[in-house]
């Protein structure tokens, strides 16, 4: 079957396959074509990676980074280091994506067109084994420390275990420059709450500590898009949160494809603030970082 989105024609191939449970492609199509307003906004002029999965998210998988030859015509692309990335600029490559069976959209921390600056500084706070309570906990920590620098962001699920932090930045950074003030906050709130937190690399060597991971943010990596599905049994999708949020006993699991339009309805888009709100300038904090560290 074809549907035509915006004037162009996108084959839906095998609609009644089952992709989640209880959720066949058609269903899936339907969904990202509802959550399209709010994931396109942050994936525009980002390089895309997408995760696949051929036969329903209990099937095999595999990461989708360079663009497949078959490709429509509407669908743009972005060649960086020998790779020629998708670029989901539009609908109908969404609804493209969703019949081939992408059920996670991960995009780039900067734009195509400057691979040196990031449009945010953004933390990736990860349990190992430990409970989302004690993630929650973390990123209030690191919200207080964050506005005692002067700053603020804006939190959002993974869609999986975790919790992830945007600072949203003017566009005059390099992620070396970025990298100085992450590593600062990182150190600094695992050193105060050394029983909560860590940044070690080694996962047998966590404990059942928070993971602050602030290197992944960096150059060429990717991060779980806002609004994107995640590949879970509940069919669970990444979702910007209120900050007093955290202080209720909300989990990822309640944000799910099914559920997540009346969510937007009642909040409105959560992620819209970092596109129309305060951008921050790192300079002054690079200054003293630079003058004391």
């Amino acid at each position: 079957m074809y549907v035509r989105i915006q004037d162009e024609e996108v084959k839906i191939s095998n609609p009644d396959k089952e992709l989640f449970p209880s959720i066949t492609k058609w269903d899936y199509v339907q969904y990202l074509g509802i959550l399209s307003p709010y994931l396109l906004k942050y994936c525009y002029n980002r390089l895309l990676t997408t995760i696949r999965f051929p036969d329903g998210v209990f099937g095999e998988s595999f990461y989708q980074k360079n663009v497949p030859a078959s490709k429509p015509d509407f669908v743009a692309t972005s060649k960086a280091e020998n790779t020629q990335y998708i670029m989901l600029q539009n609908v109908p490559t969404l609804i493209w994506l969703a019949n081939l069976a992408c059920l996670e959209f991960h995009t780039s921390f900067h734009l195509y067109t400057d691979m040196n600056v990031p449009t945010e500084l953004v933390f990736d706070l990860d349990p190992t084994g430990s409970p989302f309570e004690q993630v929650k906990e973390v990123a209030l920590h690191t919200r207080t420390l964050m506005m005692e620098m002067g700053l603020d962001g804006v939190v959002k699920t993974s869609g999986a275990s975790g919790l992830q932090i945007y600072i949203p930045l003017e566009p005059i950074h390099t992620f070396e420059e970025t990298r100085k003030v992450s590593t600062f906050m990182a150190r600094y709130l695992s050193e105060k709450y050394p029983n909560l937190i860590t940044i070690e690399r080694l996962v047998k060597d966590r404990g059942t500590k928070v993971y602050f991971d602030y290197l992944q943010h960096w150059r060429g990596k990717t991060l779980i898009a806002p609004y994107s599905p995640r590949s879970k049994e509940e069919a669970t999708v990444s979702t910007p949160l209120e900050w007093d949020e955290l202080e209720t006993d909300i989990v990822p699991n309640d944000f799910t494809l099914m559920n997540i339009a009346d969510r937007i309805q009642e909040k409105g888009d959560l992620f819209s603030s970092l596109y129309n709100g305060s951008k921050y300038n790192l300079s002054p904090l690079l200054d003293l970082m630079n003058k004391y560290l």
